[in-house]
Order: C-alpha cells, then structure tokens, then sequence
C-alpha cells in the first residue's frame, strides 16, 4: 500500500543534518528525529510503528553501527541503513556482510538514492 507513508527515523547528532533531512523527506516519509542513538532507543521503544532507520555513522557517544547494533537486539524487523561523509570503513562493511544494516548512503543526501533503497526495502518484506 503505497498511500500509507513509511515510517522512518532519522539520528544523526548534528541538529541541521535533522532539519535537513525532514525537508527532503517530509511528503515521502512519516519522519522522526532522534539527536543520539540513546534518544534513537527510546524513540523506537515508544513507537512501534517505525519502519525504517538511517542513522549517521559518525555521533558522539554511539556511533551509528554501535545504535544498529543494540537497536536491532531488540527491533529485528525493522530495516537499518548508515548514513556517513565517509568512505565505507570496517565496520560498515561488517555491519553489511552481518546484514546488521540493510546498505549505506553517502553524504551528501542523495534524496532519490535513499528513497529507492527505503521503498525497495519495505516492499521486500
């Protein structure tokens, strides 16, 4: 059903990176925002409608894949993606090969990119 839009959360520590992505993807996406992967926890505790979740790779605290990595203990169902400025590291390609995460973006937003791969990923299931 394509008339329901997805739910998907957004980490990322940076609070322009947040605002920024909500305005790319408001009308595709329902869009939460959570400013750490603690908050990105607790955001995924209280809605279990989240469908989706990207997060940056880069965070203070908890990186991307360390968020993922508990995150996904808890939500299985739920599709990862990171998000990074960066090129691939170590741990994003054994997060991939683990299928901890589902693919990565680059930065910057590549906004068709990150829509296929999220519409792809939920129309698999």
């Amino acid at each position: 059903m394509m008339d329901k839009k997805i739910n998907l959360l957004y980490v990322d520590d940076e609070p322009l990176n947040l605002t920024l992505f909500r305005s790319i993807f408001k009308k595709i996406f329902n869009v939460k925002t959570a400013e750490s992967g603690e908050e990105g926890l607790r955001l995924l505790e209280d809605d279990d409608e989240i469908e989706v979740v990207i997060s940056d790779m880069k965070m203070s605290g908890m990186n991307g894949v360390e968020f993922i990595g508990k995150a996904k203990q808890k939500y299985p169902t739920i599709n990862y993606y990171i998000l990074t400025g960066f090129d691939i590291t170590d741990e994003i390609a054994d997060a991939l090969h683990t299928n901890l995460i589902s693919g990565y973006f680059r930065k910057p937003i590549n906004k068709r990119e990150i829509e296929k791969a999220v519409l792809k990923s939920i129309q698999s299931e």
